[in-house]
């Protein structure tokens, strides 16, 4: 999202978790995804978190909130994954 005057506080429908918060600080665009890659969440019809196998992306920093249910997403993937 570019500069640091672009950064933003929203909070959004993430598949597999439900409404979280998003905090975003100079995040990358997710531009496009290529086959097999599902798309988990979007902010104003841009990609903001996908996943492919045991892989997870966000444009966001879910570590900066105290709302840990992405990062227990991500343990529960990679736990099916391995």
């Amino acid at each position: 999202y570019g500069r640091q005057l672009g950064s933003f506080y929203t909070e959004a429908e993430c598949k597999g978790v439900g409404q979280i918060p998003m905090t975003f600080i100079r995040g990358p665009i997710i531009s496009s995804v290529g086959e097999g890659v599902e798309i988990l969440a979007t902010v104003d019809d841009q990609i903001v978190a996908a996943q492919e196998q045991n892989m997870l992306v966000t444009s966001f920093h879910p570590e900066l909130t105290d709302d840990a249910r992405l990062h227990q997403y991500f343990i529960n993937m990679c736990k099916e994954k391995s």
